[in-house]
Formats: C-alpha cells, sequence, structure tokens
C-alpha cells in the first residue's frame, strides 16, 4: 500500500511539474547564512510561483479563444443548415405551384378544345357549312383582300417584261428592218424625156397638133412642152402605168424620126405590150425574192403594176417588197406563220393598181385577193394592215407593224425640199404657240421636237401637260408619215467661274 501511495506520489509531482507552480526544496543551515539563503529561496519561489501563474493564465487564455472560435463555428453551421432548410422548403413549394399550374393549364386546354368543337359545331349548324367549305370562304374573303396587293405585284412585274419586251422589240425590228432594207430608187411623179434640141417638139407636135393628140389619145396622158428646160418634154398622168408606156413609146418615135399618128398607134401598143412582160418580170422577181412561189400569174401581173406607181416619192413595189421582207423576218423571230406574213406584207397594198375602180384601196385589194382565192389569212393581213377592221391572228398585226416600220423609217419616204421645211416649220410653230416655251427645234427630219421652255413659268407637272397639249394639235393639225416625238425640256443652271 505504501508502495502505491510512493507512486502515487511520484504522478504527482510529475503532474505538478507541469500544471502548478514548480516547488523548491530549501535546505535548512545555520541562521545567518541561512537568512540569505531563505531569502533568496523565496524569491526562487515566488519567482516559479510568478511564471507558473502566467503559463496557467496563458493556458486559460488560449483555451477560451479556442472555445470561442469553436461557438462561432458551430453557430455559422447552424445558420447554414436553417438556410438550407429554408431553401428547401422553398423549393419543395414551388414544385407544388408548378405541378398546380401545370394541372390548370392541361385543364384549361381541354375546355378550349371542347370550346372549340362545340363552337365548330354551332357554325356548321348555323351556316349550313362545312369546316371545308367554310375554309374556302375564308380563303375567297382573304384572297379578295389582298387582290390590290397582287395587282400591285402584277404590276411591277407587267412593267418589268415590259421594259424587257421592248428591248426584245427593238433589236426584232432593227434586224427585221436590216433584213428589210433596200435600195432607194429616186423617181418623180412626172416622167420627163431629154430631147436633142426643141426643133423635135415641133415634130411632136405635128401639122396642127394632130400628132400630139394622137399620142395623148392612144396613151391618156398630157404632154407639156413648155417646160423652162431646153429640150425638156414632160408626160403628166395619174396613172404611172400610162405615163411608162408613154415615155417609152415618145422615146422610141424620137429616135424613129416617123411621127405620125398610125406609127404613134404602133410604137404605143409596143410599149403597152413590153410594160406589161416588165411588170410581169417584176411582180415574178419581187415574189422570187420573197421565197414565194406558185402564185396566180394575174397575181404576179398586177403586183408587177406597183413598179411604176409612187407614194409621197416611194416606189410602191419596192416599200410593198421591204414590208414583206420585215413581215416575213418578224414571223420568224416570233414563231409565227412567215410565208402567211411574207404573203400578205407582199400584197397589202395590191389595192393601190385599181385606180379605175371605186373604193379604198383596202377594199379593192380584199376583193383582189378572194378572186384570186388567196388564203384567209393572207386577206385577213391586207383587210387589216390599217385597222380597218380588228386583227384577227397575229400574222396580220405583223403586216401592219411591218408597214409601218417600211414607211416610217428615215429616208423610207421622199418628199420635196419646200414640203420638207413646211412641215418642220409648222411643228416648230405648234410649239411655240405655248406660254413659257422658250425654243422650240424640229429634229430627225421631224420625227422629233424638242421644246424648251423658262422654268421660271412652268413647272415640272405643267411640262408634261405641255408635252401632252402639243402631241394632241400636231396629230389633229398635221398629217405626216410615222410619229413624232414630243420633247419637253426644263432646265436651271448655276454657273459660276473659279478665278
Amino acid at each position: 500500500m505504501a508502495k502505491v501511495f510512493g507512486k502515487k506520489t511520484q504522478y504527482n509531482d510529475q503532474r505538478d511539474q507541469v500544471n502548478e507552480p514548480k516547488k523548491v526544496v530549501v535546505s535548512v543551515g545555520n541562521s545567518g547564512g541561512n537568512s540569505d539563503q531563505s531569502s533568496h529561496a523565496r524569491n526562487i519561489v515566488q519567482d516559479a510561483r510568478d511564471e507558473a501563474f502566467r503559463i496557467k493564465k496563458a493556458a486559460e487564455d488560449e483555451a477560451r479563444k479556442l472555445r470561442q472560435e469553436s461557438l462561432e463555428i458551430e453557430k455559422r453551421i447552424a445558420q447554414k443548415e436553417e438556410s438550407l432548410e429554408s431553401k428547401i422548403e422553398e423549393l419543395s413549394r414551388q414544385e407544388g405551384s408548378f405541378q398546380s399550374k401545370t394541372q390548370a393549364i392541361l385543364k384549361q386546354e381541354k375546355e378550349l378544345e371542347k370550346l372549340r368543337d362545340d363552337l365548330s359545331e354551332k357554325l356548321q349548324k348555323v351556316t349550313s357549312l362545312t369546316s371545308e367549305e367554310a375554309k374556302k370562304i375564308i380563303l375567297e374573303n382573304t384572297e379578295e383582300k389582298l387582290k390590290s396587293e397582287i395587282a400591285k405585284r402584277i404590276k411591277e412585274a407587267e412593267e418589268e417584261i415590259k421594259a424587257s419586251a421592248d428591248e426584245k422589240a427593238k433589236e426584232i425590228l432593227i434586224n427585221s428592218m436590216m433584213a428589210g432594207a433596200t435600195d432607194w430608187v429616186a423617181e418623180y411623179t412626172v416622167s420627163t424625156i431629154k430631147l436633142e434640141s426643141d426643133d423635135i417638139k415641133g415634130r411632136i407636135i405635128g401639122k396642127e397638133g394632130r400628132n400630139i393628140r394622137a399620142f395623148e389619145l392612144a396613151t391618156g396622158v398630157d404632154v407639156e412642152l413648155d417646160s423652162d428646160i431646153e429640150g425638156e418634154v414632160r408626160l403628166s398622168s395619174f396613172d404611172s402605168v400610162r405615163r411608162e408606156i408613154a415615155r417609152m413609146a415618145l422615146e422610141w418615135l424620137v429616135k424613129d424620126a416617123r411621127i405620125q399618128p398610125t406609127r404613134i398607134e404602133q410604137l404605143v401598143e409596143k410599149a403597152r405590150q413590153q410594160v406589161e412582160e416588165d411588170m410581169s418580170e417584176a411582180g415574178r422577181k419581187a415574189a422570187h425574192e420573197l421565197g414565194l412561189y406558185n402564185l396566180p400569174q394575174e397575181a404576179l401581173d398586177t403586183l408587177g403594176r406597183l413598179k411604176f406607181r409612187y407614194s409621197y416619192g416611194q416606189n410602191q413595189l419596192i416599200a410593198s417588197l421591204e414590208t414583206g421582207k420585215i413581215a416575213k423576218k418578224l414571223a420568224e423571230e416570233l414563231g409565227a406563220n412567215s410565208t402567211i406574213a411574207a404573203t400578205g406584207g407582199l400584197f397589202h397594198d395590191i389595192g393601190k393598181t385599181q385606180v379605175d375602180k371605186e373604193g379604198t384601196h383596202v377594199q379593192l385589194g380584199v376583193e383582189l385577193a378572194k378572186k384570186w382565192n388567196f388564203p384567209q389569212q393572207v386577206i385577213d393581213c391586207i383587210a387589216q394592215h390599217h385597222e380597218d377592221e380588228p386583227f384577227s391572228h397575229n400574222e396580220s398585226i405583223i403586216v401592219h407593224i411591218a408597214d409601218a416600220v417600211s414607211g416610217a423609217r428615215p429616208g423610207a419616204r421622199h418628199e420635196a425640199v419646200e414640203d420638207y421645211i413646211k412641215r418642220l416649220t409648222e411643228i416648230e410653230n405648234i410649239a411655240m404657240n405655248y406660254e413659257g416655251v422658250d425654243k422650240a427645234y424640229a429634229i430627225q427630219a421631224g420625227r422629233e421636237v424638242r421644246v424648251i421652255v423658262n422654268p421660271q413659268i412652268l413647272d415640272d407637272d405643267k411640262i408634261v401637260i405641255l408635252a401632252h397639249e402639243i402631241k394632241e394639235r400636231l396629230e389633229k393639225e398635221l398629217a405626216y408619215p410615222g410619229q413624232i416625238t414630243v420633247t419637253v425640256i426644263r432646265e436651271t443652271r448655276a454657273v459660276d467661274i473659279a478665278k
């Protein structure tokens, strides 16, 4: 037992060395020296106690600090746990709300579906229409509302197509005009014959004028011997064929020198036969030039009579041949019947050969075409080339265009210089007869008039009206081939000089 107590004492000593102030063993000696040693020992004891107290206090402070930090950590953990629980509760609450809303939406969808079916059923009962019929009506109403928009789109498309079509049409017309261009032959409506001297005029007149009377009676032309030009004789007649026969016969008579009534009748008859052969050959040659064969001989003979006929100074056979070439080219470009178009173009003015009959050349031409048993389409081309009746097929339109192109192209028709100047002057005078017009110029052989206006008097809107009014007056007061373009120019200039 004592031994156990001994061990307990040793353990307690060791614990005291750690947790309590260090104990100092003081030995007791004599009283003098022992007093200093005792004092020293007490000091040591006191220091030890102070040190022990300090260490204990530091340990207690450290323990208190650790406990405080532990408490704070526990507090934060508790707060986080509390926040997490709150969020979990919020999520649970939102989940419940979402499920409720989902159920509500599904319920509403079912109600709407049922309501739509009910309304559809009611509508079918009220309107007596099925859903397909109602859909059709709705589409028709929608289409009606969109008509204006569709019309706008169609107009835009048409304008675009028209722009491209105009360019293509110009190209086709130019190609057709190039294909149909023929040489210009200058001729006059009065035929003239040159004599070696004026003495021959006496022989032409004959005794008491019997030769000239016999000649005029045989040929049907007027012989003018009072020309201001020496040695010139003029043969005047509205019938160009008669005039050609007379010209040919008179030239033979002058060369033959036996000018007397019997000889005149013989040579006039011979000249008539020669002219008939020339006309027949000219008609046949023109038809073959267009690739037209197996035409009636009477038709070719009549066509050849155009060789000696002129309109505005333009030879009618050449004009008809040119029209036929242009019509044929246009028909080939457009995929129409080129044979019908060429035949219609070649014979479109055939009625002009019937100078002794009543009626327009269109009516007379239709009669001839029917007489020769031409196809109805060719007859229509002749009847419709001046729009006397509506166009019945594309070939008649082509012939109408070809005739206009042939007559309107620059240089196609010849007119006297005086008439030309007069026509241009009249065009300019009409344009100048408006307020605000400064200058007017007729250009391109009278096919365009350019009008320059005062910008202080006429604004942009007024010049449009002015161009229309000038165009109306030109159409009403003047006769001209083709068309006249009226161009009104309103120009404002600002000029300064840099020095």
